[in-house]
C-alpha cells in the first residue's frame, strides 16, 4: 500500500485576495483574467495601493490548493515546495501543517523572501493575479523527496513551474522518476498564459512521454493545441496524455478516461469568485481516483466542489463543506 495518495509539487505563494473593480485594473495597468509575473518593486507598489482594502491571506499556489483539497477529503498527501525563513514562510508552513499536508519544509529553510500572489477579484467573478515568485523561483531538484514520491500513488505537477528553468528541470526529473517507479503522472496547465507563452517549454516539461492525466480549461486546451474548435482540441490533447479533464465553466467538465468522453453537467449558480476553482477541481478529482472511484464519479465530485467554491470568496472550501458535498454526491 502506498504511503501517500498524491505527491504534489509547485510554487509556494502566500495568497492575498482582494476585491477590486475593472477600473482599478485599468488604472493600474493590470491585464485582466491572467497570472502576470512581476518584480518585487511592482508588487510592493500594488500592495500599497490596496492596503486600505480588506484582504484575506492563505498559503497558496495552484498545486498547494489542490493538495489541501485532497487532504480535506481525507487523502494522504505530500507537497514539495520552497519558502524562505521569513514570517511569510513560517505562516505558509504552519498553514500546510494545519491542513494535514506533509512537506519538505520541516527542514531548514534558506534566507530570502517568500513568494506572494496578489489575487484581485472583479465583480464578474474573474480572478486576476500579479505574482512575485521570490524564493520559489529557485525551486529545484533539491526540494524533491524522491523517497516520498516513490511511495505515492500519483504525482501532480503544477504548470506554473515552467516559468523557472530550475523548476522545469525539477518537474522533468520528478516525472521521469515517477514513470520509472510505476507512479501515475498528472499535470495542470495552471493558466492560459502558460499555454500561450510557454507552449514548447510545457512540452519539454512533460518529458517526451504521455502523461497519465492532464487538467486544463477550455481556453488552455485551445491555446496549447492551437486548434480552432473544442472538438479538435480534445482530439489533439490525446497526443500528450492518456486521459484528461477539461473544465468548462458553467457547462461543467468534459472527461476523457482513455477510452470514452464523459460529460459532467453542473447546476447554474451565481459566481462571485473563481479563484482556486480549477485547483479544487483537480484536488477532488485526484482524491476520488486515489480511492479507486471511476472517472465519472471523480468528475461529479470535482464539479460539485468547484461549483460550490465559486459562490463564495477564497480559494478553498471549509473541511466540513467538502465532506458534505462528498456525502451528497455519493449518497
Amino acid at each position: 500500500m502506498a504511503l501517500y495518495d498524491i505527491y504534489g509539487m509547485g510554487n509556494a505563494l502566500v495568497d492575498m485576495e482582494v476585491e477590486v473593480t475593472d477600473t482599478f485594473l485599468k488604472e493600474n495597468g493590470i491585464e485582466k483574467g491572467v497570472m502576470t509575473l512581476v518584480e518585487q518593486d511592482r508588487q510592493t507598489q500594488l500592495l500599497k495601493v490596496i492596503q486600505d482594502l480588506k484582504h484575506r491571506r492563505a498559503c497558496g499556489g495552484s498545486a498547494a490548493n489542490t493538495m489541501i483539497a485532497a487532504a480535506q477529503l481525507g487523502g494522504r498527501v505530500f507537497y514539495s515546495c520552497k519558502v524562505a525563513s521569513d514570517e511569510s514562510g513560517d505562516f505558509y508552513y504552519q498553514d500546510l501543517l494545519s491542513n494535514q499536508v506533509q512537506t519538505n519544509l520541516t527542514e531548514k529553510r534558506s534566507e530570502g523572501i517568500t513568494g506572494k500572489c496578489l489575487v484581485m477579484i472583479t465583480p464578474d467573478a474573474q480572478r486576476t493575479m500579479n505574482t512575485y515568485l521570490g524564493i520559489t523561483e529557485t525551486f529545484s531538484t533539491e526540494e524533491l523527496r524522491l523517497d516520498s514520491l516513490q511511495k505515492s500513488q500519483m504525482l501532480y505537477v503544477e504548470g506554473y513551474l515552467v516559468t523557472s528553468p530550475t523548476g522545469r528541470a525539477a518537474a522533468v526529473e520528478a516525472l521521469t522518476y515517477a514513470r520509472a517507479h510505476g507512479v501515475k503522472t498528472a499535470m495542470t496547465f495552471s493558466d492560459p498564459a502558460m499555454a500561450k507563452y510557454f507552449r514548447e517549454p510545457l512540452k519539454e516539461m512533460m518529458g517526451g512521454s504521455k502523461l497519465d492525466l492532464l487538467f486544463c480549461n477550455t481556453e488552455e486546451a485551445l491555446t496549447f493545441t492551437e486548434k480552432e474548435t473544442f472538438e479538435e482540441a480534445c482530439l489533439a490533447l490525446r497526443e500528450y496524455t492518456h486521459a484528461f479533464a477539461i473544465t468548462r465553466s458553467e457547462e461543467g467538465a468534459l472527461i476523457f478516461d482513455g477510452e470514452r468522453e464523459i460529460e459532467v453537467r453542473t447546476h447554474k449558480v451565481k459566481a462571485i469568485d473563481t479563484n482556486g476553482a480549477g485547483d479544487l477541481f483537480a484536488g477532488a478529482f485526484l482524491w476520488a481516483l486515489s480511492q479507486d472511484l471511476g472517472f465519472a464519479e471523480a468528475g461529479r465530485l470535482a464539479c460539485a466542489c468547484s461549483t460550490q467554491l465559486v459562490t463564495q470568496y477564497g480559494p478553498r472550501l471549509k473541511k466540513e463543506q467538502i465532506h458534505q458535498i462528498r456525502e451528497k454526491v455519493f449518497e
